[in-house]
């Protein structure tokens, strides 16, 4: 891992069986790294199974030792892109279960995200619910989104977009907003 490239986590939020939005963190993760933008990791929430939100971190008595390293990702990542489906109209359970249980660690945090869905309008309706419970986390949600619509049609089950070069321009408007907002807030903490 190279020291002085910013450190962005991608948290695939989708836990469910045929998740099909995983596509799209493996392609962030894939055209961060080809670009050489930053060290990238992902975060996916499948793997961690978190119990159902009962309590904020900040809280409990005895955290679990998953949820204290998902945290300390979180915390020590310069920015985060939030890669989740859309389910009738919302964000996933999963999703607001991580939201939820933490709070410090999104206190003036970047985050980019990117929604997807099986329809035309990749995601567009999730944008609103996602962004105002960040917004109330003190979190800083970045200006640019990267709907994923269509998946089956946009992305391979490895992450390759079907469509490289529509996608690699899209996604670096993206990232390149995730970056700037990055940078502002390394500059403001300095």
């Amino acid at each position: 891992m190279a020291e002085n490239k910013p450190q962005i986590l991608i948290i695939s939020a989708s836990v469910r069986e045929g998740r099909k939005s995983h596509r799209v963190a493996l392609f962030f993760k894939k055209f961060i790294e080809e670009k050489g933008l930053a060290n990238v990791e992902i975060a996916d929430l499948n793997e961690y199974k978190f119990p159902v939100f009962n309590e904020r971190l900040q809280y409990q008595k005895n955290p679990d030792a998953k949820v204290l390293e998902f945290a300390g990702r979180v915390k020590s990542a310069d920015g985060v892109i939030i890669v989740t489906p859309e389910y009738n109209g919302g964000y996933p359970a999963s999703l607001k279960n991580i939201v939820d249980l933490l709070y410090d660690e999104w206190h003036h945090k970047p985050i980019a995200i990117s929604t997807v869905s099986n329809g035309v309008f990749g995601g567009s309706q999730v944008i609103t619910s996602l962004q105002f419970s960040l917004w109330k986390i003190r979190a800083l949600v970045v200006t640019a989104t990267f709907p994923a619509p269509t998946i089956d049609k946009g992305f391979t089950e490895d992450g390759n977009s079907n469509n490289k070069e529509f996608d690699d321009k899209r996604a670096t408007g993206f990232v390149n907003e995730l970056l700037w907002f990055m940078e502002a807030t390394k500059r403001m903490k300095a």
